[in-house]
């Protein structure tokens, strides 16, 4: 028995040190907070997004739904994650009620905490949540998002015309980074874009 309980610890070891050395991988060490925020955000094509709900029977309470995301083509992230949507869906009409929401994106999407044995739940598999608001873009800055978006999903170019599609972006007011034991930790948006997910 007392083998069994070594044998399980040495496994739960090994698995720490692999997540927390960079060499195992590319993901960066937890104590790089606000590294490990932009490494996420920019390997992640999904989130769920949740705003306060303007339909009943639910009005007024918090509305999880998935979106697609993408922060630039792969290895060259802004940080940004913009979206494609339409005013026909049910979030978006929240939205433009109350633009408020928080964003929800996981390690768990990419096969890093399976191969790693962690579950998505567990602290090890990295996990990032952004509060902040949803802004349509109108500007020049719409290019910058329809080319990180139908780089990472090219199916949207296709999407039905008559849906009135517009480009948008999340913007950040705070980072709540969830990747090691020991609670949450947070990140000033400042940091978070000053940070490189990747060693130059």
């Amino acid at each position: 028995m007392m083998c069994r309980a070594l044998l399980v610890l040495a496994v739960v070891l090994a698995l720490v040190h692999a997540h927390r050395d960079p060499r195992s991988g590319s993901v960066p060490p937890h104590e790089e907070v606000a590294r490990m925020a932009r490494f996420v955000v920019h390997k992640c094509d999904w989130a769920s997004m949740a705003t306060i709900s303007t339909h009943e029977p639910v009005k007024g309470q918090p509305f999880s739904n998935v979106f697609s995301i993408s922060d630039g083509p792969a290895g060259n992230g802004t940080g940004t994650p913009y979206m494609y949507l339409t005013h026909l869906e049910i979030s978006v009409q929240d939205l433009q009620v109350n633009p408020q929401a928080s964003l929800s994106v996981s390690l768990a999407q990419t096969s890093y905490c399976k191969s790693h044995g962690f579950d998505p739940q567990s602290p090890l598999c990295a996990h990032i949540i952004l509060s902040g608001s949803v802004m349509q873009l109108n500007d020049s800055e719409a290019s910058v998002a329809r080319a990180a978006l139908f780089d990472r999903h090219p199916e949207m170019i296709d999407w039905p015309t008559d849906h009135s599609w517009f480009f948008a972006k999340f913007n950040i007011t705070q980072v709540w980074v969830l990747d090691y034991f020991g609670g949450v930790k947070t990140v000033q948006p400042g940091e978070y874009y000053s940070a490189s997910p990747y060693r130059k």
